[in-house]
Protein backbone atom coordinates (compact mmCIF):
# COMPACT_ATOMS: atom_id res chain seq x y z
CA UNK A 1 0.00 0.00 0.00
CA UNK A 2 1.39 3.35 -1.04
CA UNK A 3 1.69 6.29 1.31
CA UNK A 4 -1.18 8.08 -0.46
CA UNK A 5 -3.54 5.13 -0.08
CA UNK A 6 -2.48 4.67 3.54
CA UNK A 7 -3.15 8.35 4.25
CA UNK A 8 -6.57 8.12 2.60
CA UNK A 9 -7.41 4.99 4.59
CA UNK A 10 -6.44 6.66 7.88
CA UNK A 11 -8.44 9.74 6.92
CA UNK A 12 -11.59 7.70 6.22
CA UNK A 13 -11.16 5.75 9.45
CA UNK A 14 -10.82 8.98 11.39
CA UNK A 15 -13.88 10.48 9.67
CA UNK A 16 -15.92 7.32 10.33
CA UNK A 17 -15.03 7.35 14.02
CA UNK A 18 -15.76 11.07 14.30
CA UNK A 19 -19.12 10.62 12.55
CA UNK A 20 -20.11 7.80 14.90
CA UNK A 21 -19.20 9.90 17.94
CA UNK A 22 -21.22 12.83 16.57
CA UNK A 23 -24.30 10.72 15.75
CA UNK A 24 -24.25 8.68 18.97
CA UNK A 25 -26.04 11.27 21.19
CA UNK A 26 -28.88 11.48 18.66
CA UNK A 27 -29.09 7.67 18.48
CA UNK A 28 -29.10 7.36 22.28
CA UNK A 29 -31.80 10.03 22.57
CA UNK A 30 -33.95 8.21 20.03
CA UNK A 31 -33.51 4.86 21.76
CA UNK A 32 -34.17 6.34 25.21
CA UNK A 33 -37.45 7.83 23.96
CA UNK A 34 -38.71 4.30 23.26
CA UNK A 35 -37.72 2.81 26.63
CA UNK A 36 -38.94 3.05 30.20
CA UNK A 37 -37.12 5.22 32.69
CA UNK A 38 -35.52 2.26 34.46
CA UNK A 39 -34.16 0.93 31.16
CA UNK A 40 -32.71 4.32 30.28
CA UNK A 41 -31.01 4.47 33.68
CA UNK A 42 -29.48 1.06 33.03
CA UNK A 43 -28.04 2.30 29.75
CA UNK A 44 -30.14 0.24 27.35
CA UNK A 45 -29.09 1.02 23.77
CA UNK A 46 -31.73 -0.97 21.87
CA UNK A 47 -35.27 0.08 20.88
CA UNK A 48 -37.96 -0.49 23.48
CA UNK A 49 -41.74 -0.77 23.52
CA UNK A 50 -42.59 2.23 25.73
CA UNK A 51 -42.72 4.93 23.05
CA UNK A 52 -46.52 5.25 23.06
CA UNK A 53 -46.59 5.24 26.87
CA UNK A 54 -43.96 7.98 26.99
CA UNK A 55 -45.87 9.94 24.35
CA UNK A 56 -49.11 9.71 26.31
CA UNK A 57 -47.41 10.62 29.60
CA UNK A 58 -45.65 13.62 28.03
CA UNK A 59 -48.85 15.11 26.61
CA UNK A 60 -50.66 14.48 29.91
CA UNK A 61 -47.98 16.18 32.00
CA UNK A 62 -47.16 19.15 29.73
CA UNK A 63 -48.93 21.30 27.15
CA UNK A 64 -46.69 20.28 24.25
CA UNK A 65 -48.87 21.86 21.55
CA UNK A 66 -48.76 25.27 23.23
CA UNK A 67 -44.99 25.04 23.78
CA UNK A 68 -44.42 24.08 20.14
CA UNK A 69 -46.63 26.90 18.90
CA UNK A 70 -44.89 29.49 21.10
CA UNK A 71 -41.43 28.31 20.12
CA UNK A 72 -42.25 28.41 16.41
CA UNK A 73 -43.91 31.81 16.71
CA UNK A 74 -41.05 33.43 18.62
CA UNK A 75 -38.32 31.78 16.52
CA UNK A 76 -39.87 32.65 13.15
CA UNK A 77 -40.63 36.27 14.05
CA UNK A 78 -37.18 36.78 15.56
CA UNK A 79 -35.47 35.17 12.55
CA UNK A 80 -37.30 37.31 9.99
CA UNK A 81 -36.72 40.56 11.88
CA UNK A 82 -33.05 39.76 12.57
CA UNK A 83 -32.36 38.93 8.91
CA UNK A 84 -33.80 42.23 7.68
CA UNK A 85 -32.19 44.43 10.35
CA UNK A 86 -28.75 42.79 10.44
CA UNK A 87 -28.46 42.52 6.66
CA UNK A 88 -29.39 46.19 6.28
CA UNK A 89 -26.76 47.11 8.87
CA UNK A 90 -24.06 44.91 7.32
CA UNK A 91 -24.87 46.18 3.84
CA UNK A 92 -24.74 49.80 5.00
CA UNK A 93 -21.43 49.38 6.85
CA UNK A 94 -19.77 47.96 3.73
CA UNK A 95 -21.36 49.85 0.83
CA UNK A 96 -21.64 53.38 2.22
CA UNK A 97 -18.22 54.68 3.16
CA UNK A 98 -17.70 57.13 5.99
CA UNK A 99 -14.64 58.01 8.05
CA UNK A 100 -16.46 57.24 11.30
CA UNK A 101 -17.90 53.95 10.06
CA UNK A 102 -15.05 51.68 11.18
CA UNK A 103 -14.96 53.30 14.62
CA UNK A 104 -18.68 52.69 15.13
CA UNK A 105 -18.31 49.13 13.87
CA UNK A 106 -15.44 48.51 16.31
CA UNK A 107 -17.63 49.67 19.20
CA UNK A 108 -20.38 47.38 17.92
CA UNK A 109 -18.01 44.42 17.91
CA UNK A 110 -17.10 45.11 21.52
CA UNK A 111 -20.66 44.03 22.32
CA UNK A 112 -19.66 40.48 21.43
CA UNK A 113 -17.33 40.47 24.45
CA UNK A 114 -20.12 41.30 26.92
CA UNK A 115 -21.93 38.18 28.18
CA UNK A 116 -25.70 38.29 28.09
CA UNK A 117 -26.00 37.56 31.83
CA UNK A 118 -24.25 40.87 32.49
CA UNK A 119 -27.03 42.80 30.77
CA UNK A 120 -29.97 40.56 31.64
CA UNK A 121 -30.96 42.31 34.89
CA UNK A 122 -30.87 45.86 33.42
CA UNK A 123 -32.82 44.59 30.42
CA UNK A 124 -35.43 42.98 32.66
CA UNK A 125 -35.88 46.17 34.70
CA UNK A 126 -36.13 48.22 31.52
CA UNK A 127 -38.68 45.88 29.93
CA UNK A 128 -40.84 45.64 33.04
CA UNK A 129 -40.89 49.45 33.26
CA UNK A 130 -42.47 49.66 29.80
CA UNK A 131 -44.68 46.57 30.36
CA UNK A 132 -43.02 44.31 27.80
CA UNK A 133 -42.99 41.16 29.92
CA UNK A 134 -44.98 38.23 28.47
CA UNK A 135 -44.94 39.82 25.01
CA UNK A 136 -43.41 38.78 21.71
CA UNK A 137 -41.65 42.13 21.46
CA UNK A 138 -40.05 41.56 24.86
CA UNK A 139 -38.80 38.17 23.67
CA UNK A 140 -37.20 39.31 20.42
CA UNK A 141 -35.81 42.78 21.19
CA UNK A 142 -32.57 41.73 23.02
CA UNK A 143 -31.45 39.51 20.13
CA UNK A 144 -33.15 41.14 17.14
CA UNK A 145 -29.77 42.59 16.14
CA UNK A 146 -26.48 40.89 17.00
CA UNK A 147 -22.91 42.01 16.26
CA UNK A 148 -22.08 38.57 14.89
CA UNK A 149 -24.80 38.65 12.21
CA UNK A 150 -23.97 42.24 11.26
CA UNK A 151 -20.30 41.31 10.91
CA UNK A 152 -21.25 38.22 8.89
CA UNK A 153 -23.37 40.23 6.44
CA UNK A 154 -20.70 42.92 6.16
CA UNK A 155 -17.97 40.41 5.37
CA UNK A 156 -20.11 38.73 2.72
CA UNK A 157 -21.19 42.10 1.28
CA UNK A 158 -17.54 42.66 0.32
CA UNK A 159 -17.99 40.01 -2.35
CA UNK A 160 -21.05 41.80 -3.76
CA UNK A 161 -19.95 43.44 -7.06
CA UNK A 162 -19.99 47.22 -6.74
CA UNK A 163 -20.50 47.45 -10.50
CA UNK A 164 -23.99 46.02 -10.07
CA UNK A 165 -24.88 48.83 -7.67
CA UNK A 166 -23.54 51.50 -10.01
CA UNK A 167 -25.36 49.99 -12.99
CA UNK A 168 -28.60 49.81 -11.00
CA UNK A 169 -28.27 53.47 -9.99
CA UNK A 170 -27.77 54.44 -13.64
CA UNK A 171 -30.92 52.47 -14.54
CA UNK A 172 -32.89 54.53 -12.02
CA UNK A 173 -33.19 52.20 -9.03
CA UNK A 174 -33.10 53.83 -5.61
CA UNK A 175 -31.11 52.44 -2.69
CA UNK A 176 -34.03 50.47 -1.21
CA UNK A 177 -34.77 48.84 -4.55
CA UNK A 178 -31.11 47.94 -5.02
CA UNK A 179 -31.05 46.25 -1.63
CA UNK A 180 -34.22 44.20 -2.06
CA UNK A 181 -33.97 43.48 -5.80
CA UNK A 182 -30.21 43.07 -6.23
CA UNK A 183 -28.49 42.39 -2.92
CA UNK A 184 -30.89 39.91 -1.30
CA UNK A 185 -31.26 37.56 -4.33
CA UNK A 186 -27.48 37.56 -4.83
CA UNK A 187 -26.72 36.76 -1.17
CA UNK A 188 -29.07 33.77 -0.81
CA UNK A 189 -26.38 31.58 0.77
CA UNK A 190 -25.55 34.21 3.36
CA UNK A 191 -29.21 34.61 4.26
CA UNK A 192 -29.60 30.83 4.54
CA UNK A 193 -26.63 30.60 6.92
CA UNK A 194 -27.87 33.53 8.99
CA UNK A 195 -31.37 32.08 9.10
CA UNK A 196 -30.08 28.72 10.32
CA UNK A 197 -27.98 30.30 13.08
CA UNK A 198 -30.70 32.70 14.21
CA UNK A 199 -33.51 30.13 14.19
CA UNK A 200 -31.46 27.61 16.16
CA UNK A 201 -30.45 30.22 18.74
CA UNK A 202 -34.01 31.49 19.08
CA UNK A 203 -35.47 27.99 19.33
CA UNK A 204 -32.95 26.81 21.93
CA UNK A 205 -33.01 30.03 23.97
CA UNK A 206 -33.95 29.27 27.57
CA UNK A 207 -32.58 31.90 29.96
CA UNK A 208 -34.18 35.09 28.62
CA UNK A 209 -37.63 33.53 27.89
CA UNK A 210 -37.60 32.06 31.39
CA UNK A 211 -37.00 35.54 32.80
CA UNK A 212 -39.28 37.68 30.64
CA UNK A 213 -42.06 35.21 29.72
CA UNK A 214 -43.64 34.60 33.12
CA UNK A 215 -47.18 33.71 32.09
CA UNK A 216 -48.50 30.15 31.99
CA UNK A 217 -49.35 30.53 28.31
CA UNK A 218 -45.80 31.65 27.39
CA UNK A 219 -44.03 28.31 27.80
CA UNK A 220 -41.52 27.27 25.12
CA UNK A 221 -40.03 23.88 24.32
CA UNK A 222 -36.74 24.42 26.27
CA UNK A 223 -38.83 25.55 29.26
CA UNK A 224 -41.02 22.47 28.89
CA UNK A 225 -37.97 20.19 28.92
CA UNK A 226 -36.68 21.95 32.04
CA UNK A 227 -40.06 21.44 33.74
CA UNK A 228 -39.70 17.67 33.36
CA UNK A 229 -36.56 17.69 35.52
CA UNK A 230 -37.98 19.74 38.41
CA UNK A 231 -39.78 16.91 40.23
CA UNK A 232 -38.40 14.55 42.85
CA UNK A 233 -38.37 11.68 40.34
CA UNK A 234 -37.49 12.18 36.68
CA UNK A 235 -39.00 9.92 34.04
CA UNK A 236 -36.06 9.70 31.66
CA UNK A 237 -38.08 8.06 28.89
CA UNK A 238 -40.53 10.97 28.85
CA UNK A 239 -37.67 13.45 29.20
CA UNK A 240 -35.78 12.02 26.23
CA UNK A 241 -38.95 12.05 24.13
CA UNK A 242 -39.41 15.76 24.95
CA UNK A 243 -35.75 16.44 24.08
CA UNK A 244 -36.26 14.59 20.78
CA UNK A 245 -39.32 16.68 19.90
CA UNK A 246 -37.44 19.83 20.89
CA UNK A 247 -34.47 18.90 18.68
CA UNK A 248 -36.38 17.86 15.54
CA UNK A 249 -37.13 21.35 14.12
CA UNK A 250 -33.52 22.52 14.33
CA UNK A 251 -32.27 19.22 12.88
CA UNK A 252 -34.69 19.50 9.94
CA UNK A 253 -33.79 23.16 9.31
CA UNK A 254 -30.07 22.40 9.34
CA UNK A 255 -30.30 19.41 6.98
CA UNK A 256 -32.51 21.30 4.55
CA UNK A 257 -30.12 24.26 4.44
CA UNK A 258 -26.76 22.58 5.11
CA UNK A 259 -25.38 23.25 1.62
CA UNK A 260 -26.40 26.91 1.65
CA UNK A 261 -25.20 27.17 5.26
CA UNK A 262 -21.71 26.02 4.31
CA UNK A 263 -21.61 28.37 1.32
CA UNK A 264 -22.82 31.31 3.40
CA UNK A 265 -20.28 30.71 6.16
CA UNK A 266 -17.42 30.59 3.64
CA UNK A 267 -18.62 33.75 1.92
CA UNK A 268 -19.89 32.28 -1.34
CA UNK A 269 -22.02 34.57 -3.51
CA UNK A 270 -24.55 33.40 -6.09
Amino acid sequence: MTKTKRAHALMYIFLAITSLISVFPLYWMLMAATNKSVDVSRGKMLPGTAFLDNWKALFEQQDVKLAMFNSFKFAVILTLCALVICSLAGYGFEIYHDKHKDFVFSILLLGMMVPFVATMIPLFRMFTTVNLQNTTLGFILPTISTPFLIMMFRQNARAFPIDIIEAARIDGLNEVQIFFRMFIPTMKSTYAAAMTITFMNAWNNYLWPKVIMQGENSITMPMLVANLTEGYVTDYGVLMLAVLLCSLPTIIIFFLLQKSFAEGITGAVK
